[in-house]
């Protein structure tokens, strides 16, 4: 066969929409279907080939160039047969696999896999619109395809490209796979493995950010700008938006959209957005309910970027609305057009080249460098209103509404690299994808805090308008998630305005060592206390400076005390606490403050007791700095304010913390060389036909040993008997002592219930205990295990579940009652790195018996960990694996043994971030 090709490389980003308007054959793959972003932003749809896809691949192939069917076919060809169409169009997706992109109906591009005469490869082609080479279709193609061969157990490509097709060859390179080529009779014959490397998921990342970066981008900086449903009426949104965006300053074009004409100052009238005669960059939609799902049409057909969706009244409304939400998504995205909304309050950016305010907020957001991301209009609305009574400057605000498209997930992508953006937050009701949201925190955590606003029932129901799943993971997976991609995390606006403050408006910590100053001796305690409850280091104390004369001379007492903590090596930020002083101002205060925090470069923070004004319970004070200051005499300084002086220690702290965060952030991931992926992979396939539909299927002892010795995980020995002397005998070969368990999977490891008998020296000992196991237990103790008797030591607990919503989860905790009651467990989302699994071990309270408690030896750690770190693996990369249950696991002094396993197996579904991007659905 020879090879169809492409003449670029690309970025990709997609999701499985309603698949209700396709022909479906019998066996065709659903769930492979996608919604992708292009290159440039723009999007398209991604499906299997069907057989009705005839047309639209003669079409596409007649609007190619001579030498673009050169580099396809090897030769010239004016038309393809019927009999190619049907081949081409025909697949079983398995052997034959091909997908289609599908733009505004038409189809731009199409790959295919055949599996070759060897079982495990396949040879890849392609053919890609010359209309629309460039915008990364080939690499998308690819990538889907690579997927959908390893589903089907084919793990390597191969391809022949002509030499002359050099971007080709450049899309199979740059897509990070190890190829290996040569030159035969004319033609560069291409083979590599499929299975992905890590060099391979970096550049899936690389081009997956750049696209959504992109295309977020084109939202947020557009050249023109369309309100639909723009009015005269000062009551309607339609007409609110309007005026914002020109009392914004916005230097673009702007057209109001109204079929009844009207004059407004800034803007051009139309009758209909079609009426524009050129492409709009973005589209604000703030017509009647009925008329929104046509005007979303016309905007396609009109060439727009991007649709804002003000009108609410879809999801939230139930069933219905949901079905017509999915609808108005499929519909936008089917012209290649993003999704703000629906029941957005808009989109803003400050920036002062970019400036526009497209959003129906009663009060504009003050310019300044945090990036604000809201969901729900009424959140939304709290949001704006908390950073305004802040003072917090936005650079960029997005208010997703139901979030039926563009997410959270998105805008961070576009603050990765926005330089106006330097600190990041973001209000979360609910979670699409929050594996992608984790990774992607994660990465941009390293370079700018993100600050969430979360409530403790968030991921558990879905809020009124949003669509996905919920989670079944155990209490505080969500949160330990977060914590572990560095985000901080807050419970209300207020919160989350207060460690903005410090994060915006001073340079950031670059330490934890911290000092006081204040002017009352018992608010110098109170901060101390503080600090002692948070855990943190406080290196110099500077209280009871004498202000009580007031005037300047207060001032400079202060400014004096403040400097000297300021030059310290041993400080890195300042809290400085005062109550008002006779004839010196709250400004004369802050900008003391603020100048000799500047002059130092180091942060520092106010709190002002005693304050009467009713405000915010912090805020950002700007002051102008004065001739004596280092700084230019008309530069302007900020300076977070607090009401309270425990407040402005904890805000202070979380910055620090997340400072600390990033700076011991590693990324090495152990992998142990003894593990055999493959091998669990095999035996997982072989077990799946058994697996009872939605139901999960334990695997007996010998399988569960044998599934977990793939990953170097061994297992105490177990030998079942029902005979007293089937368990005599089982105990001279496993050799005395022994230890007798219930099979119960409740009782087998309750002591105190009489479940277990330790310590069985002679075969007298065994039988009374079996005859006393029997009498005592209930109903079920006809079957009884016998293991060797283990080192003691401390009983742990490692878990790992298969979540719905956040996929993968593993759990840690010690054994016992009051741990399991208290909830005192540590929970993580794989992949995990090394330094996830130190934080995992320490973080329960009672791990302290892990390292020496009360006279009791140190517990062997490194084993521990080894131990987790293989467990995290094998849930990360089998989903199959529904739950494994680790119970007990025993540490002594130098020894690690797993005494009982529990592995379930299910359907493993679709994972919310497999190596298949998915935008959500």
């Amino acid at each position: 066969m020879v090879s169809e090709s492409a003449n670029q490389g690309g970025d990709t980003h997609a999701t499985a929409p309603d698949t209700a308007a396709i022909a479906i054959q019998q066996g065709y793959p659903a769930h492979w279907e996608a919604d992708v972003v292009l290159r440039d932003g723009a999007t398209a749809h991604l499906r299997p080939v069907t057989p009705d896809d005839q047309d639209a691949l003669l079409e596409m192939f007649h609007g190619q160039s001579e030498n673009t069917i050169y580099l396809r076919f090897f030769s010239h060809k004016t038309t393809l047969t019927k009999r190619e169409l049907e081949r081409y169009t025909t697949v079983d997706h398995k052997d034959r696999v091909a997908f289609v992109i599908m733009l505004g109906g038409s189809m731009i591009g199409i790959g295919r896999y055949d599996r070759t005469e060897k079982p495990r490869d396949a040879e890849v082609a392609f053919l890609i619109s010359d209309a629309h080479q460039g915008r990364g279709i080939g690499s998308i193609l690819l990538e889907h395809l690579s997927a959908a061969a390893l589903e089907n157990d084919i793990d390597h490509f191969s391809a022949e490209v002509l030499p002359e097709n050099r971007a080709m060859l450049r899309v199979f390179v740059e897509a990070g796979y190890d190829v290996a080529r040569h030159f035969d009779d004319g033609v560069v014959a291409l083979e590599f493995s499929i299975d992905p490397t890590e060099k391979q998921r970096s550049v899936m990342m690389a081009r997956e950010h750049r696209a959504e970066a992109r295309s977020t981008a084109r939202i947020l900086t557009p050249g023109s700008i369309a309100v639909i449903g723009a009015s005269a009426d000062p009551t309607n949104g339609g007409h609110v938006v309007v005026r914002n965006i020109v009392d914004s300053g916005f230097t673009g074009a702007l057209y109001g959209i109204n079929p009844t004409p009207f004059e407004q100052e800034g803007m051009i009238h139309k009758a209909s957005v079609e009426d524009i005669g050129q492409p709009v960059d973005l589209a604000v939609v703030a017509v009647p309910y009925d008329s929104v799902l046509d005007v979303v049409d016309q905007c396609g057909r009109a060439g727009a970027h991007a649709v804002v969706i003000v009108t609410g009244g879809w999801a939230e409304a139930g069933a219905e609305g949901a079905r017509r939400q999915r609808h108005l998504v499929r519909l936008a995205r089917g012209h290649g057009m993003r999704v703000v909304g629906p029941a957005s309050l808009g989109v803003l950016n400050n920036a002062p080249d970019q400036r526009f305010n497209a959003t129906v907020l009663p009060a504009p957001l003050l310019p300044g460098n945090m990036g604000l991301f809201t969901q729900s209009g009424a959140l939304g609305t709290l949001q704006a209103s908390a950073a305004v009574r802040h003072g917090l400057g936005i650079s960029t605000f997005l208010s997703a509404g139901n979030r039926a498209d563009v997410s959270g997930n998105d805008m961070m992508q576009f603050w990765e690299d926005d330089p106006a953006t330097q600190v990041c937050g973001m209000t979360l009701q609910s979670f699409g994808n929050p594996r992608k949201y984790s990774r992607i925190a994660r990465r941009l955590s390293r370079t700018k805090p993100v600050i969430v606003a979360k409530s403790e029932v968030t991921g558990l129901r879905l809020p009124p308008g949003h669509t996905g799943r919920t989670t079944e993971a155990p209490a505080g997976a969500l949160d330990a998630m977060l914590q572990q991609a560095g985000v901080l995390q807050v419970a209300t606006s207020d919160q989350l305005m207060d460690l903005a403050a410090v994060a915006s408006a001073q340079p950031w910590p670059a330490g934890g060592r911290t000092g006081f100053v204040t002017n009352a001796m018992a608010l110098g305690r109170l901060m101390e206390d503080t600090a002692a409850i948070l855990g943190m280091e406080v290196t110099a104390t500077a209280d009871n400076l004498d202000t009580a004369g007031g005037g300047q001379r207060a001032v400079e007492t202060v400014h004096t005390a403040l400097t000297d903590l300021l030059e310290r090596d041993d400080v890195d930020a300042v809290v400085v606490c005062l109550i008002p002083a006779p004839g010196v101002s709250e400004d004369e205060w802050a900008t003391t403050v603020a100048q000799a925090g500047q002059a130092a470069n180091k942060t520092v923070v106010l709190a002002m007791t005693g304050s009467t004004e009713v405000r915010a319970p912090s805020h950002v004070h700007r002051c102008q700095t004065s001739q004596g200051c280092q700084a230019s005499p008309d530069a302007e300084l900020s300076l977070p304010v607090f009401l309270a002086p425990s407040s402005a220690v904890e805000a202070l702290h979380r910055v620090q913390d997340w400072v600390a965060w990033r700076d011991r952030e590693d990324d090495a991931v152990t992998v142990p060389e003894d593990i055999d992926a493959e091998a669990a992979e095999e035996l997982l396939a072989q077990w799946a036909t058994e697996v009872p539909g939605e139901s999960l299927l334990s695997l007996d002892v010998e399988r569960t040993h044998q599934l977990l010795s793939t990953y170097g995980i061994t297992v105490l020995p177990t030998v079942r008997f029902r005979d007293v002397q089937e368990g005599l005998e089982a105990a001279e070969r496993l050799g005395y002592p022994v230890a007798l368990k219930s099979t119960d999977r409740h009782l087998r490891h309750r002591l105190d219930l009489g479940g277990v008998r330790l310590q069985i020296d002679a075969p007298d000992q065994l039988r009374e205990a079996i005859s006393s196991m029997r009498r005592t237990l209930p109903m079920g103790s006809e079957t009884l295990d016998l293991q060797a008797m283990a080192p003691t030591g401390q009983a742990v607990v490692v878990t790992a579940t298969e979540d719905p919503l956040v996929g993968p989860v593993v759990s840690f905790g010690i054994a016992g009652d009051a741990v399991k009651l208290l909830d005192d467990r540590a929970h993580r989302v794989p992949p995990l790195t090394d330094q996830d699994i130190r934080d995992m071990v320490r973080e329960p309270k009672a791990s302290r018996k892990l390292f020496g408690y009360e006279g009791q030896p140190p517990v062997a750690v490194e084993a521990l960990e080894d131990l987790m770190i293989r467990v995290a693996l094998m849930k990360d990369r089998h989903p199959q694996i529904a739950r494994l249950d680790l119970n007990p696991v025993l540490l002594s002094s130098e020894h690690l043994t797993v005494l009982s396993a529990d592995v379930r197996l299910g359907d493993p579904g679709q994972r919310t971030d497999s190596a298949r991007r998915a935008m959500r659905r």
